[in-house]
């Protein structure tokens, strides 16, 4: 106990007190390094904040190295300092290489900014997401149809990023898909990973369109990989069913018969004009597990 109450004497005791505070002030210098380092610590998180705050850190210690070595002529102060504006500078070029790393073209740059950025996705993460399509862009020209009710097998998720998709059943107009809405999320929510189905609707390009798609099997293995991603499609696709839900939410009575959530495939239509309306969970039905080849083609064809 004697011992390390010495030590402890010694730690606090061994240097003298300052008896006078030196008159002049400190260089410009060390000044300069103290106003890098309060403003570097202000930095924000992510990539460019990453870099916000090693870029100006570095500046400090380097200020703080030139201080050491032209006002205090001190050796161990330098070597810290240096040493420190050293690791700073090798931190500042990782983190830039990881920025240009995952820059991404300007389509999929914009979908980053409208829908993944609000969201406070990284840009590693949106990076996993836009490599499992393959970081492609499809085109599909006015008039020409995405999925042919009846015809088309359910076996990707896309994402509309420009133009406008009209849905229909059975010749009749339901409603629009916009850019950052799904075309198929209904489609999708409604299957199982190991079931399949056709799409119950038509959707045709009322413009010419451009839209990513994820292939079912591919996504799927990303969601087993990282729950993250597998959450956060699932708050997007429950959102997107949700608006299109409302935007039919005008259209559930036709003449004297209902027109039930068709856009759903486990949802059909039907005219009951003498039966009074039940609840929606009782027309529930299994969506058709036939699969035919997939393909983006032409209404009329």
């Amino acid at each position: 106990m004697g011992e390390n109450a010495s030590f402890w004497e010694s730690l606090i005791y061994a240097h003298p007190t300052c008896t006078t505070w030196k008159q002049e002030a400190e260089g410009s210098i060390y000044h300069l390094a103290s106003i890098l380092f309060v403003v570097g610590f202000m930095g924000g998180s992510g990539f460019f904040g990453l870099l916000y705050v090693f870029s100006l850190l570095g500046l400090g210690f380097l200020c703080s190295s030139v201080w050491a070595w032209l006002d205090v002529c001190a050796a161990d102060i330098f070597s810290w300092n240096f040493i420190l504006f050293a690791i700073c500078f090798v931190q500042f070029i990782y983190v830039t290489y990881q920025v240009r790393s995952v820059s991404f073209d300007r389509e999929f740059q914009e979908l980053y900014s409208a829908l993944f950025q609000p969201l406070g996705i990284s840009l590693t993460v949106y990076r996993k997401i836009v490599l499992c399509c393959d970081a492609e862009v499809v085109t599909l020209e006015k008039e020409h149809c995405y999925a042919m009710q009846g015809k088309t097998p359910i076996d990707k998720l896309s994402l509309l990023v420009s133009g406008r998709i009209r849905v229909t059943v059975d010749g009749e107009f339901l409603h629009y898909i916009f850019p950052l809405q799904f075309l198929d999320s209904p489609e999708w929510d409604s299957l199982r990973p190991t079931e399949e189905g056709i799409f119950q609707v038509t959707l045709t390009a009322e413009t010419d369109c451009r839209y990513v798609a994820w292939r079912r099997k591919k996504l799927y293995l990303l969601f087993a990989k990282h729950r993250f991603i597998s959450r956060l499609f699932s708050i997007l696709i429950g959102s997107d069913i949700a608006e299109k839900l409302y935007a039919l939410n005008d259209r559930v009575h036709v003449g004297k018969g209902f027109r039930y959530d068709i856009r759903l495939p486990n949802f059909y239509h039907v005219s009951l004009p003498e039966t009074p309306p039940v609840q929606p969970s009782h027309r529930l039905q299994r969506g058709s597990p036939q699969r035919k080849p997939a393909g983006i083609t032409n209404c009329g064809s």
